[in-house]
């Protein structure tokens, strides 16, 4: 058509067409594996019009590079790009240099195949300053309805109207014919409308405007509803375009270089791209679209589900009414159910189950067994497995979000199998309570009550949970060092950390959302308790046997704590008790503890100070200093324990971790005290411990020591000055212990292969496989475990000797590393 000229609108974000769209505009979402704005250059230039600028903004180079000058189609693109949004108008009226007379504006995220040859002649009969491309719509309150008279005039314009201003159902489709004169209403830069701003303008003046209504198809590929229909009415013959590859029988097309096995099933309309490799059992149903260089294995099931390109989907998967973007890959025996969209390189393991309308957005690795039946947009991984080593961790409105902890509340309560309360606490930041608030929410949702003891922390909640008599505590903080990462901690009706078996429940009823629930007269009031930290106190004080002689004697301790309530806590207890307290806040000034301890080393030794101690930010281990400067942590601090138990000759059993050192059980042996070894997780670790000795009226007890930092404080505190020691005193009977911990990387997919090897080549040895795999010589032993929460190898050793520690770590250690460079195997 000489003298015509075609601007496409191609800024479009696409925001209702998410995930589709995370990494592409609107204009390049692929219909039948070209983009959509292609179906719009092939329409113009199949009536003649070659000079087309394109209008860019969202992700602009994604479609230059595509498109280019147009060459391919014969056609020749100019593209005027916004650095500002300038809404329709102002987009069109920035490409104002290439308009010389009329020209038709259309929108590169619709399909159409109007007859622009009649509408422009309509236009032009009628000497129409602006035509606008009309449909008739059913349904036509989501659109702008345009009033004519029986001429074709434009006579009202009413933007997506209530039913009751429904006096037509002709839409604005958003393509237009125009004459270059009616730009002039606003300047080059300016932000307008066409539909707002501009046409009612137009139509308040007196310019001649008209209505041209088309019978041809039209859809706006704007809604993921729309998207797929658009697909299935190309299926159906309902649209006048050319489909790429060969029709091999009525209904079937398939592109060049597609591989079908002999008895895969194809139940017409279906569409299969380039390259694609379809394994025999498999049934391609009707409405299926599948994208180019796609695989798809032996008895997959897809139905009326739209597959884009470079996909695998393994074996035995089902589909049904799915749509899924590039690039991703799904393993075998994966149900996948309606308007479910999966998003760009996203990977789904074995058996995961997609629950209708969820939408992953890209790069999602989903774990195998795995119900995903909430959307996820932020995070990279989903599991079926919610608890790490001891709690409910991940980044806050990421991994955590009030939906993700409503949901792990309502299936906490749901494991209750009797109705009663539960005790929640957090931290006093905003973010905690957020979390610890929509916990509330789904456990109140099941007819299960909630007390609130408001600021708290973690041994605090234990306590109220003996105290109220609840069934059960959660407790939420964030993390010193990263105020992004929330922590969520469950105990059980004991206090303690609820073993793994109730988290497996807790997983698979959050996976099912298999959740209690009750009637409206059946959700009960929360109950808020403030304050609640003076009876942990109280209780606290009340385990001491000699708090007179601790007055009397007023011992100096210095006391930090990256938790600021923490080490407030602390400071408040010790001097209940009688204590001089002194505070060190340098410890917020080092990302790890190991860096400050030798600053706090330092102070307990010119100072004042009989002893230090540093408080964990969960407030259930601590680290000592004494005045020599000897630090007592980990494996020395149970061994001090041990010696305390030892020394006041109430104990028949002692419980230790089987990562522990045999030193600390060979002083134990001594004594004629039995040892059990559990696993090295701290619900196991507690639940023995409190199952021993539980919260009695004797503190002085290895799960209080072990496990209530404060409380534990103070009766150390209590039995120095009992017994008339100094903290260096007892760590002067301590034996000599030669134990290292290491750390050896490794892929999550290679921890059950190593441990495998191990066993193989150490089956002939001294092994134990009670956790991980211990391996016994004559110069002591090796453990190595790998880690519940990252991808790595735990490595504990211990010798007879320093020299014998040494040659262990180091010979497991290459051993391991040798294992991990044989993938192979």
């Amino acid at each position: 058509m000489i003298g015509i000229k075609a601007i496409i609108m191609a800024g479009g974000k696409g925001t209702r067409l998410k995930p589709l769209t995370c990494s592409i505009p609107k204009p390049m979402v692929p219909i039948l594996n070209k983009p959509t704005m292609e179906y719009t250059v092939e329409l113009l230039k199949k009536h003649r019009i070659t000079d087309i600028a394109v209008t860019i903004a969202h992700l602009p180079t994604v479609i230059t590079d595509y498109f280019a000058t147009g060459e391919k189609w014969n056609v020749n693109l100019k593209y005027y790009e916004e650095e500002v949004p300038l809404g329709t108008g102002g987009s069109v009226k920035n490409a104002e240099d290439f308009i010389k007379d009329t020209f038709i504006v259309l929108s590169g995220d619709s399909l159409t195949d109007i007859n622009i040859q009649k509408a422009v002649a309509f236009h032009k009969n009628k000497g129409s300053k602006a035509t606008l491309i009309l449909k008739k719509e059913a349904v036509p309150i989501e659109y702008g309805v345009v009033i004519t008279d029986g001429d074709g005039k434009i006579t009202r314009f009413l933007e997506k109207p209530s039913w009751g201003e429904v006096f037509s159902n002709t839409i604005n489709t958003g393509m237009y014919i125009l004459e270059p004169e009616v730009l002039d209403y606003f300047k080059k830069g300016e932000n307008f409308d066409f539909s707002k701003d501009l046409f009612p303008k137009l139509l308040a003046d007196k310019e001649p405007m008209y209505g041209y209504v088309t019978e041809n198809y039209w859809c706006d590929v704007g809604a993921l509803n729309s998207y797929t229909q658009t697909h299935f009415d190309i299926l159906e013959d309902k649209v006048n375009i050319e489909m790429d590859g060969y029709q091999i029988e009525k209904g079937i097309w398939i592109g060049e270089g597609t591989q079908i096995s002999s008895n895969v099933e194809l139940v017409s309309p279906v569409y299969i791209g380039k390259n694609c490799n379809i394994r025999e059992g498999s049934k391609l149903d009707a409405y299926t679209v599948i994208g180019d260089n796609c695989s798809i294995e032996k008895e997959v099931s897809l139905k009326r589900s739209i597959i884009w390109n470079n996909t695998l989907i393994g074996q035995k998967t089902h589909c049904s009414g799915a749509l899924i973007c590039n690039n991703v890959e799904i393993k075998r025996e994966v149900e996948i159910y309606e308007n479910a969209v999966v998003g760009e390189a996203s990977r789904l393991e074995e058996r995961v189950i997609i629950k209708p309308d969820i939408k992953l957005w890209p790069n999602k690795k989903i774990e195998e067994n795995t119900v995903i039946n909430q959307n996820l947009v932020w995070g990279t991984k989903a599991s079926k497995t919610i608890f790490g080593f001891k709690d409910v961790s991940g980044q806050i409105n990421i991994d955590i979000s009030p939906e993700f902890a409503s949901r792990l509340g309502t299936a906490f309560a749901s494991t209750l199998k009797e109705d009663g309360v539960i005790i929640v606490s957090s931290d006093s930041l905003n973010a905690s309570k957020l979390i610890k608030n929509a916990l509330t929410a789904g456990i109140e949702s099941t007819g299960t009550g909630v007390i609130d003891i408001d600021k708290a922390v973690m041994p605090v909640n234990r306590f109220a949970i003996t105290h109220f008599k609840g069934n059960g505590g959660i407790h939420v903080r964030l993390d010193d060092t990263d105020h992004n990462q929330v922590h969520i901690e469950f105990a059980d009706k004991n206090g303690v950390n609820i073993q793994r078996s109730s988290e497996r429940e807790i997983e698979n009823l959050f996976n099912r959302e298999d959740f209690k629930r009750c009637n409206a007269d059946q959700i009960p009031s929360s109950i808020n308790v403030e304050n609640f930290q003076e009876f942990y106190i109280n209780n606290g004080m009340g385990l001491l046997k000699d708090i007179s002689s601790i007055k009397r004697k007023s011992p100096n301790i210095l006391v930090s704590s990256k938790s600021q309530p923490m080490q407030k806590l602390t400071v408040q207890f010790l001097e209940r008790i009688g204590c001089e307290v002194q505070q060190d806040y340098r410890i917020k000034e080092y990302r790890q503890i190991k860096d400050y301890l030798p600053v706090m080393v330092q102070q307990v030794i010119i100072g004042t100070a009989d002893l230090g101690v540093v408080i964990s930010e969960d407030g259930e281990k601590m680290i000592l200093i004494d005045k020599k400067g000897n630090t007592i942590q980990q494996e020395k601090y149970d061994m001090l324990v041990m010696m305390m138990l030892l020394k006041e000759g109430n104990k028949e059993k002692l419980i230790l971790p089987y990562t522990a050192p045999y030193g600390i059980e060979k002083l134990i042996n001594a004594q004629n005290i039995e040892i059990i070894r559990v696993k090295s997780n701290p619900a196991s670790i507690m639940y023995a411990m409190h199952s021993l000795d539980g919260e009695g009226k004797d503190g002085l007890s290895q799960y209080i020591l072990s496990y209530h930092a404060i409380w534990g404080m103070g009766v150390i505190v209590d039995f120095l000055i009992r017994n008339h020691l100094r903290l260096e005193d007892l760590v002067e009977e301590m034996p000599d212990i030669y134990f290292i911990k290491e750390k050896i990387p490794c892929d999550w997919q290679d921890k059950g292969r190593i441990i495998r090897q191990l066993v193989e080549e150490h089956q002939d040895h001294n092994i134990e496989l009670f956790e991980g795999v211990k391996i016994n010589d004559e110069r002591g032993w090796a453990l190595i475990l790998p880690d519940s929460e990252k991808p790595l190898f735990n490595l504990y050793t211990e010798g007879f000797s320093e020299e014998y520690a040494q040659e262990l770590s180091l010979f497991y250690r290459e051993k391991v590393k040798q294992l991990l460079q044989n993938q192979g195997q």
